[in-house]
This record gives structure tokens, sequence and C-alpha cells, in this order.
């Protein structure tokens, strides 16, 4: 099976690129966070890490949803990549140099999270143009499984990397990125941009889908508030030092625990695929999550710690197959980037805006006071939706 997949010459490029830029930045990810909280001790700063990764994100990706269903794909991929490798040869210097400080790391992550309005939407509609549709599924599950391998190996070795300098870790970082520019000259998709004008109507087509769509905007929102609720993701550097007495290895392997129970989900659901209930397995995967987040945020021992955020990895990752494979399977082609926009935006805030709202609410009521409400609303958020939603709670295959 892996060797007919392989075999796609265009895809196997792509996807050594993709590993290879997805592991420089959860490298980054965890340096720029750790050098954050050394240069300032602030939850606040670290909040605003997110923040300013996330507001870019927001205003860019609708435009940049349209931009990928114009012009070709792979080459809005590659020029995303080798400005985050610029980003991060920045950072060598100013590291080097010692003129690297709070507002430079914030600037930087405004530039980080314009990268990424592109990157998302492309990265997700460009598969569908490297492989015949008969493997759409297993490049999916493939590209869904590199993506958390390298979520693993990334913050535990840029953890590992940074004992040795924030600099070291920069520069591998660099090397990364090119070696993902490089990768992208040899994939060449066959995806003829659409002519269409550029108008209102046009950029906010994906909108219209979405909304249109009760299942795809039900799904969508409720990873949405959950994980904008539950993640403590910004908090990690906090509970690494403070609360669990652990240092940058610690810190890479608090942040790789949750990647690495979605990769063990992704195998367990690779064997034995969810086919029946649906919805119920949606709707639960999402309140076990809430549950695990407040185990996580109680929490004073680092292997309970590990095993708490391993099972929120786990169990998110069934929202996330749930929602890429809906989006794929009632998308046409032709707005194909548009869609993922809107689903990039979903993500981004759920990601980075909740990175500023664990960094706010731990500001005014302690890390482990934010965690904890962070995961009694996923809760709340999870029954909300089953009213909110019932045809979606209630929905028992995947196709109709």
């Amino acid at each position: 099976m892996l060797a007919e997949l392989f075999a796609q010459r265009q895809f196997t490029f792509f996807w050594l690129a993709r590993l290879a830029a997805m592991l420089s930045q959860q490298m980054l990810m965890v340096a720029v966070a750790w050098q954050m909280y050394d240069i300032t001790e602030s939850a606040w700063d670290l909040g605003l890490v997110g923040l300013f990764q996330f507001v870019p994100a927001l205003l860019l990706t609708l435009p940049a949803g349209h931009l990928v269903d114009k012009l070709r794909r792979g080459r809005i991929f590659a020029f995303c990549i080798l400005a985050q490798g610029i980003v991060a040869l920045l950072l060598v210097f100013a590291t080097e140099n010692s003129f690297v400080s709070r507002e430079l790391i914030l600037g930087l992550s405004v530039v980080l999270g314009a990268c990424r309005a592109f990157q998302m939407p492309t990265q997700q509609a460009l598969v569908p143009m490297l492989v015949p549709p008969a493997l759409l599924e297993r490049a999916v599950t493939l590209s869904t499984t590199g993506m958390q391998a390298a979520i693993i190996c990334g913050p535990a070795l840029g953890g590992a990397i940074y004992v040795a300098g924030a600099a070291k870790v920069y520069g591998t970082c660099t090397a990364l990125m090119l070696l993902a520019f490089a990768l992208m000259q040899g994939v060449h998709d066959q995806y003829q941009p659409s002519k269409e004008n550029t108008t209102l109507s046009s950029i906010l087509a994906g909108v219209a889908f979405v909304w249109n769509s009760k299942l795809l905007l039900g799904a969508t929102s409720l990873d949405l508030f959950a994980v904008l609720l539950g993640g403590a993701t910004a908090l990690l550097p906090i509970y690494a030092r403070d609360i669990l007495h652990t240092g940058p290895q610690g810190l890479g392997l608090l942040r790789a625990a949750p990647a690495a129970g979605a990769l063990l989900m992704s195998a367990l659901m690779l064997r034995w695929p969810i086919r029946r209930k649906v919805g119920p397995w949606l709707m639960s995967s999402v309140a076990i999550f809430g549950l695990a987040t407040v185990v996580f945020g109680l929490s004073e021992h680092f292997g309970l710690s590990l095993i708490a955020l391993a099972i929120t990895g786990a169990f998110d990752n069934i929202s996330v197959v749930m929602r890429q494979t809906l989006v794929q399977l009632e998308t046409p082609n032709e707005i194909r980037g548009r869609v993922s926009a809107v689903n990039s935006i979903f993500i981004g805030a759920s990601n980075q805006l909740g990175e500023f709202e664990s960094g706010a609410t731990a500001a005014l009521f302690g890390p482990v006071g934010s965690v904890v409400m962070g995961g009694v609303g996923t809760l709340l958020v999870a029954a909300i939706w089953i009213r909110l939603f019932p045809a979606l709670a209630r929905r028992d295959r995947m196709m109709g």
C-alpha cells in the first residue's frame, strides 16, 4: 500500500517537504516560547506570541484561500517555507548577537502567522492534485501520520538542542526549511488555476459553502471552541519550570505528548476505522478531551501530566480526522482552497487564539485555574453542541 503511494513521485517530494517543514516549525515553537519566558517570565507575553500569530492569519486566510485557487499551489507552499526559513535565520543572528527581545519575537510571530495563513490552505488543497482519486484517502492518512510524527519529534528534539543554546535550535530550523524548499522544486502540480474574477463574493465562497452545510459548520465550530477553551499549550513552559520542575527537555516531552497520543490513535483508526456512530464518537471525543485537560491542570506529577496530555491528543485526533474527511468528501475542487482557508481559520483560532486565552486567564487566575476552567468549558461546549447540532450528534456514517 505504501509502496504504491510513494511511487507517486510528486506526492513523495511534497510529503518529505511537509515533514521537514513541520519538524522545523515545531522546534521553532518550543525555542520561541522558552526564550520568551526566559526574557519576560510573563504568562501574558506567552499568550501574546499566540495572539500575534493568530491575528495576521485571521486577516489573511480568506484572501489566501482565494489565491490558492487562482495560482500554482506548489509555488505558494514553497514561498511560505522559504519565508519561515528566513525568520529562523534572523533569530539565529539576533540570539548570537544578543539583540533578541520581546518586541522582536512578537514582530517575527506576525510574519510566521502570515506565512501560515497561506501555507495551511495550500497544503490541504495540494494533496488531491498529487495522487489519483483511488489513493486520496491513504494520502491524507499518511500526511496526517507524518505531521503527527513531526509534532512528536520536533518539540523533543528542539528541547534537547535548546540545552546547547537557542541559536542552535534556530540554525537547525533554518536548515530544515531550506531542505523543504529544495524538495518542493521537484513538485509540479497539474492544477489549472481558476480564472474567476476576484470579487468579495468569490473570496467569501468558502465561508458560504461551510455556512450552508450545517454538518461542516457544526463539526468545525465544535473543534474551534473545544480546543480554544481546552488548549494548554501556551502554558506548558510555566508547567514545565514552575509546577513540574523540569527543564527544556521536559518541555519538549510535554509538547510532544499530545502528538504521541494522536499518532497512536491514528494507527488504531487505520486498523479499526470508525464506520458507524460518527456523531456520538465525535461528541464523546470532545468530552474526554475536556476531562483529560482537567486532569493535566490539577497534576503535579510529570508522568501523569504526560499521560493526560497524550489522552487529549488521542481524542482530539478523532475530531481532526473526521473534519478533514468531511471536507475532502463534500468540497468541489474549484473551491477547495477557499474551503480549506475557512477550515484553517477554525484551526488557527483554536490554537493561536486559544494560546492567548490561556495566557490571559492564567494572568488572572493562575496557570492551574486557567487550565481547569478551560477543561470544564470544553465539557460544556460538547453538551451545548449536542443541542445546537442534533443531526451532527446523531450522524451514523461519514458518507450521507
